[in-house]
């Protein structure tokens, strides 16, 4: 059995080291529910914390009228614009980062 077996917030923290990644784009490269993807990003950004990095978050914004969700400070993506009220937005994309 190898012990350089990464857990999947592991996982995670590479890929988002290497590429901007949406909840949706992690979801598909690990094989996991989007809802899980979630679940993890608020724990991988207090362990980043540690090693002076943080996850920074790409906002999502609306494909309609062009509102940008910049001061949202949930991971989960929002459901629609409250500006005018569409819900075809871009999703938010995620990245690990040095402090």
């Amino acid at each position: 059995m190898s012990h350089n077996v990464k857990t999947t917030r592991q996982q995670m923290i590479v890929l988002l080291s290497e590429n901007d990644m949406s909840a949706r784009d992690l979801s598909q490269a690990m094989g996991i529910r989007e809802k899980e993807v979630y679940e993890h990003l608020p724990h991988i950004g207090l362990s980043l914390a540690a090693q002076r990095k943080k996850v920074i978050v790409l906002p999502s914004s609306c494909l309609a009228c062009g509102y940008v969700f910049k001061d949202r400070r949930r991971f989960t993506r929002p459901s629609r614009c409250p500006r005018c009220k569409k819900s075809h937005l871009r999703e938010p994309l995620y990245r690990v980062c040095e402090q």
